[in-house]
């Protein structure tokens, strides 16, 4: 059954239920009001940090970016500094000559490397030498910036400027200990202990760029350095990307086409270590028998007392004539001066 009310009853109804409903929206206020501003907050700190990120350094921003889930910095320990260095270009030879120099345009990317017909021991220095290019100069890079990297050292294996094998390359000038081509090989970065994941890493990108892998965007460049360095070649060529932390660069000209990396892979790969310096074989760490000499009672009749004391029994001195007294006549005719003649008489 509903009741009937008179308007103006209904009004004074209403009037009562407005300081319920007020209370009821500032209730509701108090709890909206944190969650609203600590929505505010983050979205703030995120666009902050979006722009701050913006301005940090490459290395710095691919850190950040793998360190998700692995907090072991040693992972991404690689030098802030690295650099390759440059070598001299050969005589243009005759397949070249008839290339204009301005042929080279744009990024070419390099045809897949070939290990075709290598040994099991040329496969596994080379394998070593371009981990440990990889780990000491892009450990805290990007996958494309580990790649890149990668792509670098193949380029110069298959460019008569450099060695035609992995190892060559990665150590090419370390004999000079100021001359290396890989700034890992000379800068004491190689004392390190590699952390296990990040020469995992490293290791599976060289695998690949070994097997075929190419990475096309950097082309073909021979040449890398970090923002924290500016070498003296790098007005003298042409910059094809910039990956992560590094800048690469390929030649000018001819030498920087696709037909000036001819170079075959040679194979034979020498240690996957840089030389050092080959020490004096040590005295008695002998790899042959010497002979000994025969024991000295055999040749000198030396008693038993003696036959362990390494030399011959001396003979006895033979008796020696007694110096005659000096007599005043002999002094008088000796080069004796005359002040120093009677030194030796007894005092009066």
């Amino acid at each position: 059954m509903t009741i009937a009310l008179h308007p103006r009853e209904r009004a004074a109804l209403r009037r009562m239920r407005r300081p319920a409903r007020r209370r009821a929206w500032q209730q509701a206020a108090m709890i909206a009001a944190p969650i609203v501003l600590l929505i505010s907050a983050l979205v703030l700190g995120a666009l902050v940090w979006s722009g701050a990120a913006a301005s940090l350094p490459p290395m710095v921003r691919a850190a950040a970016s793998l360190a998700g889930g692995d907090t072991d910095a040693s992972t991404f320990a690689s030098p802030g500094d690295g650099t390759t260095g440059t070598a001299p270009l050969p005589p243009l030879p005759a397949s070249l000559r008839g290339i204009a120099a301005t042929a080279a345009t744009g990024v070419t990317a390099a045809q897949p490397f070939s290990m075709r017909g290598a040994s099991a021991l040329d496969r596994a220095r080379a394998l070593e030498c371009l981990s440990a290019t990889i780990y000491y100069e892009a450990a805290s890079e990007p996958d494309d910036g580990q790649r890149a990297v990668a792509q670098v050292v193949l380029n110069r294996v298959r460019h008569p400027a450099f060695p035609a094998t992995v190892c060559g390359v990665v150590y090419q000038g370390v004999e000079r200990g100021t001359g290396c081509q890989f700034s890992f090989a000379c800068d004491g970065a190689m004392a390190r202990i590699p952390n296990p994941k990040g020469w995992a890493r490293a290791a599976r990108t060289a695998a690949a760029a070994l097997a075929g892998s190419v990475f096309a965007p950097v082309g073909l460049a021979t040449h890398y350095h970090t923002y924290a360095v500016t070498p003296s070649w790098n007005r003298s060529l042409v910059m094809t990307d910039v990956i992560g932390a590094h800048f690469f660069h390929r030649w000018k000209g001819v030498w920087g086409t696709a037909a000036a990396f001819h170079q075959a892979y040679a194979g034979h790969e020498p240690q996957p270590l840089p030389p050092t310096p080959r020490l004096a074989d040590p005295v008695i760490a002998m790899e042959r028998a010497v002979p000994v000499a025969p024991p000295l009672a055999a040749l000198s009749g030396a008693k038993p007392r003696l036959l362990e004391s390494g030399a011959p029994l001396a003979e006895p001195p033979s008796a020696a004539p007694t110096p005659a007294a000096p007599t005043p006549e002999s002094i008088a005719a000796s080069q004796i001066l005359d002040r120093w003649k009677d030194s030796g008489k007894p005092l009066r």
